[in-house]
């Protein structure tokens, strides 16, 4: 288990803006899902495009960036490079996806859109590179954090690159650069930063002991060479190195799954809480997701790839951060405005300040909505998806209202 500690965090008002702006794009990626129609059921699609973009970048992005400027300096234990940096993240990050969302449909949006994005990702990567280089030894935490952003410049600059493509400002093929940039951004900075935080946060929440990391060292490895050999495939396309890199991504997620699965069984705390119920929602999607793009591989339909991309992102993804937030916030938020309390008042526990009405309609509502669109996904039926995304609205609701709640506990 690591030790944490908190006397390099940067001010709870630095983080707060990343976490209730992510849960509004979040609302709104879901309430974007009413506006696709059977018609635009295609990876290609530019309101699924859309769609994706607002997801990813507006949650997705937006929260981890807000979890690693505050977990970077407590796990390297040095203060960040430029904190105030952060100040102008979250609203560059916003402006730039709410461009790019609309960008596809409105393509003179894209690039404007793109460079705003880019220039967000580009102060978030450097701060975190010059934040890095104060240490003097790396552990694998802290590599994975190098490794992953080193993966997310890339990806951002294949990504304005194919946005100047798109817009017709250059000529260049977009259907190559379009993996490279798909599986830098996602595999290479997002699950390779959810798999070093996991070592980080799941046996602090959980009070996991006597683990061993290299399984995590394996999976890791294996998802740079994956990432390097789709990179290789784009430009050279050897087919071969694409299909390497997809089945080296696959068998690092199941050497990952393995190695959490791990950190559960060696756990101290074993309540199963709103949070171990999202983790467990989020890796039975990861595994699911995983087997539909195992036969989408073999020569599955479309369908197969759409459930399995929905899976990894609306299972997976958003499961496991919205978990991670109903156990980070209330942790900040205690250690700010109560911590200083403690010996001279009464103070709540953390399990206090989570509402949990709200948290598990969210975990409900929303896990339902998740399976009835990866069903209906395979099945092509947009009256399923719509029912789906209807649980989902009801879920992202309490999501958001849980969110304020445990951001203004008093």
């Amino acid at each position: 288990m690591f030790s944490i500690s908190q006397a390099f965090a940067p001010p709870f008002k630095l983080i707060s803006p990343f976490f209730i702006v992510g849960s509004f794009f979040y609302l709104a990626a879901v309430l974007f899902m009413f506006f696709i129609g059977a018609e635009n059921l295609s990876l290609l699609d530019a309101k699924v495009l859309g769609f994706v973009h607002l997801f990813l970048l507006g949650f997705v992005m937006m929260t981890i960036f807000g979890a690693m400027a505050q977990l970077v300096p407590v796990v390297l234990e040095v203060g960040h490079f430029g904190v105030e940096l952060f100040y102008a993240i979250w609203p560059l990050l916003g402006i730039g996806t709410v461009m790019m969302a609309f960008g596809f449909s409105y393509p003179m949006l894209l690039p404007f859109g793109g460079v705003v994005v880019l220039i967000a990702m580009m102060i978030f990567v450097m701060e975190i590179f010059l934040t890095i280089k104060k240490v003097e030894k790396l552990t694998l935490v802290m590599s994975s954090m190098l490794l992953a952003n080193i993966f997310l410049f890339l990806g951002i600059i294949f990504g304005l690159v194919m946005a100047l493509g798109y817009a017709g400002m250059v000529n260049v093929d977009v259907d190559a650069l379009l993996r490279s940039h798909v599986f830098l951004v996602i595999v290479g900075y997002i699950v390779v930063t959810i798999m070093g935080l996991s070592a980080v946060l799941i046996p602090m929440f959980g009070l996991s002991h006597g683990f061993s990391m290299k399984p995590l060292k394996i999976a890791i490895t294996m998802v740079g060479v994956a990432a390097l050999l789709i990179v290789a495939s784009s430009f050279s396309g050897i087919k071969i190195f694409e299909y390497a890199g997809y089945l080296l991504c696959v068998a690092a997620m199941v050497v990952y799954f393995f190695f959490v699965k791990v950190l559960f069984v060696t756990r101290a705390r074993k309540e199963i809480d709103i949070y171990a119920k999202s983790l467990l929602f989020s890796f039975i999607s990861l595994l699911v997701s995983l087997a539909l793009g195992i036969l989408y591989l073999v020569g599955a339909g479309d369908t197969f790839l759409l459930s399995a991309g929905w899976l990894m992102f609306f299972g997976f993804f958003a499961f496991i951060i919205t978990g991670h937030i109903y156990k980070i916030i209330p942790f900040l938020v205690w250690f700010e405005r109560f911590s200083p309390l403690v010996g001279k008042q009464k103070v709540p526990m953390l399990a206090d300040m989570l509402p949990k009405k709200s948290s598990s309609a969210q975990l409900i509502f929303s896990a339902v909505g998740v399976v009835v669109v990866a069903v209906a996904l395979l099945l092509q039926n947009e009256m399923l998806i719509k029912a789906g995304a209807s649980f989902l609205l009801f879920g992202t609701f309490a999501f958001v209202r849980s969110v304020f709640y445990m951001i203004n506990y008093k």
